[in-house]
């Protein structure tokens, strides 16, 4: 069975290191058998730190993967505190404008 999935409020107030279950997990939707099997696999979509014999994640990494951290271009997505009712919609995230990258020219 398949925990609920974390609301993007949760997920901003993490510390520093989250750990791959039950966090970065129900973060992705995954169930817990799953997020280890892609950590095991190298499949998951962010670097898996070992400590010991615990499997843990950067949050920063878990907020860019998610689009929840700014770019480094000071263009990011605004979040704004609001009710929660268990999905993003209502939890306050304002996704920001698409920016356009063009891919260089061969000469």
């Amino acid at each position: 069975m398949t925990a609920p999935a974390l609301t993007i409020a949760e997920i901003l107030d993490q510390p520093a290191v989250v750990p791959l279950w039950p966090t970065v997990g129900r973060a992705l939707g995954l169930a817990e058998s799953t997020t280890y099997q892609l950590a095991a696999e190298g499949r998951l979509p962010i670097e898996v730190i070992r400590l010991g014999r615990r499997r843990v994640a950067r949050t920063v990494d878990l907020h860019r993967f998610l689009g929840l951290a700014p770019q480094e271009n000071g263009a990011g997505p605004g979040y704004q505190p609001g009710p929660s009712a268990g999905n993003d919609e209502a939890a306050g995230y304002q996704p920001a404008a698409s920016v356009e990258h063009s891919a260089p020219h061969a000469k």
